[in-house]
């Protein structure tokens, strides 16, 4: 389940457990509103325990919006090993800030 949190001017996205192609749907659904009122965005990765393509897909049309498009700033928070190597391996940590747990 996703939560949004406002923080001083952050705004905070925490995900589920699960970001796969059926969950992936729904969470970027809940986000477009987040993406409408801030651009110092943070994914808090703190139960992300499975990212399927689809969610990295979301994860990449969020950075063009908040960084390309708006030219905010977006880093994924308290990512787990397993999700870090997949980050890693498709080029993420390239592009955005990645803080491990």
């Amino acid at each position: 389940m996703t939560q949004i949190l406002k923080e001083g001017g952050k705004t905070i996205i925490k995900t589920g457990a699960r970001l796969d192609t059926q969950s992936a749907a729904q969470f970027e659904t809940d986000i477009q509103p987040a993406l409408e009122q801030g651009v110092d965005l943070e994914i808090d990765c703190t139960e992300l325990n499975y990212i399927a393509s689809s969610g990295l897909r979301i994860f990449q049309s969020t950075m063009r919006t908040v960084v390309r498009s708006l030219n905010g700033q977006m880093k994924l928070t308290h990512v787990n090993d397993d999700i870090y190597d997949i980050l890693k391996m498709t080029g993420f940590t390239r592009h955005i800030t990645v803080e491990r747990c």
